[in-house]
């Protein structure tokens, strides 16, 4: 029984209640009030039974959250709260009603909230706004389908069209989408890799050959020492926190390394076993390096100086010289290289001691076995690639790649964004995937390089795409520059989104706009061959079946395929030697043409049968093989660079609550930072207030600084002071990302640098409410 739409209240910012202390544990007994509380109240208890019972289960679907991977013995609550608040989210018998178009125009939406916006419900009927309209209403699927193969065969070039993809999209899906787009003849495709992992992806192609974790989930169980950097577990990915314990009580050591003390990198209370319940829970980490902010490149070649001075002290005793020799190359260049590091730069860029490094340079070399695990807190960088080359040339120097218990492991913090890349939603795929797609559909795919998400920005500004369709995600919202990524929106003819609920990519549109709702992963997905199921690929290459699991919230509802499908007859006809309408009907049509394209997908439906599905092949992790021109690993030269802060500003980074996924926001509460009833805060270590002249409590604007002089302000935010590394602030993505200029990326990968903006506090002399009412 589907309900209309509630009655959702924006959030009251002037209500806004901070405790003053930060946790340090994560989980416990709340962890799972807050799972299940809202799951009853939005889902009720049967569909709470059905949906969370069957997460991450075997016979059940994926999760939508995180990329973590499963353990090969699953438990019967398989899920964490984040988790839990996802399906909820997704899940809900709440749906947006045909009179909430009339009702809400465009320029209402603009103004609401991530928040508002995703709790109005289900989207269960397509919708169109036509241009210089400010209302969507509600059209057939004949008409928005019809609206848009019109529009992308009237463009004079399909490079005028630009397709994203979101991380949510089935393999089966993005194998199709991409198909398609490379059938119609663009490589246009963004996706929402390119703002957070591809950094990931670009450091470990150049030096190992790939750019996946090269680890299984085992492998933190058999790790001597795990270093995580940049990441916040307890919050982004919370299931981890029950490998790091199992790592921690197989006799493991961890080392933490972040700008903030977030809960979930110090304690973890398991709310299923006794002592997480009535117990003090397991402490993690065993050393908390809180760096600097863009201070993490120094710190590992620091490390690894260390490291390679112990060798030449003792020599044959610290570097593993028979993996260097058969397997590496590069490690006189970096010997020389690093015998130059300055010290005293070291410590100014981390804002670290000497005896810290040293501490955790002597934990590296008594271990034999060391994962190295990061997140967005590296990847959003301008060095972001260059400090991900360090973190592999601290690995090779020990051997720590190609053996149990040891490896590189970047997070993915979205379900499938790695699969996707694997189907081929890149813009850039190499020509190996090019040549076996062409062969296999009996086309030529286009060759050139397409355009990234920030490139998708500069080319609808400046007039060269005129065309947007999404397949999910937020674009608009995750996006840096909030205000330059909305004009640029703004100016195509025509936006097209696949969704399942409202956000802020909605009410940001073209001249014309179609919003085509989807099933989501939770629901069961009917053809007329039957049910259907999709698969996924986690964080370590291990691809899995996920079958939906309860009735579509609202009839007419089509699947991701289905949407595909339909839109590539209209647009592609007969181009394409590619059976669309088999392939709506049997989703194992698809995967046996993903066999013949795709490198070790192979059979593919065979193995996705095998119960827990398939590992991909991973040189590196399986056999030490590097594909790299020289078939070896690369120990690379970088020149240190860290932030400069100039006087009266600070470091900022942008980052989520623990009510929050992605762009999603579950709820205005941030429980384990001590946040309640609000998001508009900017968290400053008490010294920098003192320094700066602010206190805890007062109002500033946050003001980003950058050479262009645009304008780009966060106005009236609640200072709350808090342990933060000095010269270093926070506030909460995707509001923060009106401070990121669209120009400001990664060198060689072009993700957003949201992680070191330079901002001033300017403060508020009165409230805004507080003039008015003195009025």
């Amino acid at each position: 029984m589907t309900r209309k739409n509630p009655d959702v209240e924006e959030a009251d910012e002037s209500d806004i209640e901070v405790s003053g202390h930060p946790k340090n544990w994560a989980a416990g007994v709340p962890g799972v009030y807050h799972s299940m509380q809202p799951a009853i109240k939005h889902m009720g208890v049967e569909r709470s039974a059905k949906t969370l019972l069957a997460l991450n289960q075997k016979d059940g679907f994926d999760c939508m959250s995180c990329a973590w991977p499963d353990p090969g013995h699953r438990k019967t609550f398989e899920f964490c709260e984040n988790g839990a608040k996802a399906v909820t989210w997704e899940a809900t018998p709440v749906v947006i009603s045909r009179e909430f178009w009339e009702e809400h125009p465009l320029s209402e939406l603009r103004e609401r909230s991530e928040y508002w916006l995703g709790m109005q419900g289900r989207l269960t009927e397509p919708v169109y706004k036509p241009a210089g309209e400010d209302h969507y209403r509600p059209v057939s699927w004949h008409a928005a389908f019809d609206i848009i193969a019109d529009k992308l065969k009237s463009l004079p070039s399909p490079d005028q069209a630009a397709f994203y993809t979101s991380g949510r999209t089935s393999n089966e899906a993005a194998f199709l989408y991409q198909l398609f787009i490379r059938g119609y003849g663009t490589n246009n495709l963004p996706d929402c890799s390119n703002m957070c992992h591809e950094s990931s992806g670009w450091g470990m192609g150049q030096t190992i050959g790939v750019g996946k974790a090269t680890v299984s989930y085992d492998d933190f169980g058999k790790a001597d020492l795990i270093i995580i950097m940049g990441q916040n577990p307890g919050t982004n990915h919370p299931r981890m926190l029950t490998a790091l314990e199992e790592a921690k009580e197989a006799g493991a050591r961890i080392v933490a390394i972040n700008p903030l003390p977030e809960a979930g990198l110090m304690r973890y209370k398991n709310p299923q076993k006794v002592k997480g319940i009535i117990g003090r829970g397991t402490d993690l980490a065993d050393q908390f390096l809180q760096v600097r902010i863009g201070g993490d490149m120094a710190l590992l070649q620091a490390v690894s100086k260390r490291v390679l001075d112990a060798e030449a002290a003792n020599p044959g005793t610290v570097l593993d010289h028979q993996f260097l020799a058969e397997h590496c190359q590069g490690l006189e260049e970096l010997r020389a290289h690093l015998a130059e590091l300055d010290e005293g730069a070291v410590l100014e860029a981390t804002g670290l001691r000497s005896e810290e490094i040293d501490e955790l340079a002597d934990r590296y070399m008594a271990a034999d076995k060391v994962i190295i695990t990061w997140a967005m807190g590296i990847t959003q960088h301008k060095k972001a690639v260059a400090t991900i080359k360090e973190i592999i040339n601290l690995l090779l120097l020990r051997g720590n790649i190609g053996k149990p218990g040891a490896g590189a492991s970047p997070i993915r913090g979205h379900s499938n964004v790695q699969g996707d890349r694997t189907m081929g939603i890149w813009e850039q795929m190499p020509p190996a995937f090019l040549d076996a797609l062409g062969k296999e559909f009996s086309f030529e795919p286009p060759r050139s390089h397409g355009a990234d998400a920030v490139e998708t920005i500069r080319q609808m500004r400046d007039g060269g795409i005129k065309v947007f369709i999404a397949m999910g995600g937020n674009f608009v919202g995750a996006m840096s520059d909030t205000r330059a990524a909305e004009a640029a929106m703004e100016g195509t003819e025509l936006s097209v989104q696949i969704s399942t609920k409202l956000n802020h990519s909605h009410a940001v549109t073209g001249a014309e706009a179609l919003i085509l709702p989807t099933l989501g992963r939770t629901e069961i997905d009917r053809q007329e061959s039957g049910p259907q199921f999709v698969s996924v690929e986690d964080t370590v290459c291990a691809v899995h079946p996920s079958h939906g699991t309860v009735e579509p919230v609202a009839p007419g509802l089509l699947s991701e395929v289905a949407i595909v499908c339909q839109l590539a007859r209209r647009v592609l006809g007969d181009k394409l030697s590619a059976d669309w309408a088999g392939f709506q009907k049997d989703y194992d049509l698809i995967r046996e043409h993903i066999s013949h394209v795709v490198v070790g997908c192979e059979d593919y439906n065979r193995k996705i049968r095998q119960e827990g599905g398939f590992v991909l092949p991973n040189g590196p992790r399986d056999s030490r093989t590097f594909n790299t021109p020289t078939g070896k690993a690369i120990l690379t030269v970088n020149e240190l660079e860290h932030v400069e802060r100039p006087a009266g500003t600070l470091i900022l980074q942008s980052m989520r609550s623990h009510d929050q996924f992605n762009t999603t926001i579950y709820g205005h509460n941030d429980r384990y930072r001590g946040i309640r009833k609000g998001r508009e805060v900017v968290f400053v270590n008490p010294a920098d207030l003192a320094e700066l002249g602010l206190e805890d409590g007062q109002h500033v604007d946050v003001r980003g600084v950058y050479p262009d002089n645009v304008e780009r302000v966060l106005r009236n935010y609640r200072v709350v002071s808090y342990p933060s590394a000095r010269g270093c602030a926070a506030a909460y993505y995707p509001e923060a990302n009106v401070l990121v200029p669209l120009e400001s990326v990664a060198e060689g990968s072009q993700t957003p640098v949201s992680k070191a903006v330079i901002v001033k506090l300017e403060p508020v002399a009165v409230r805004e409410e507080e003039t008015a009412g003195s009025r």
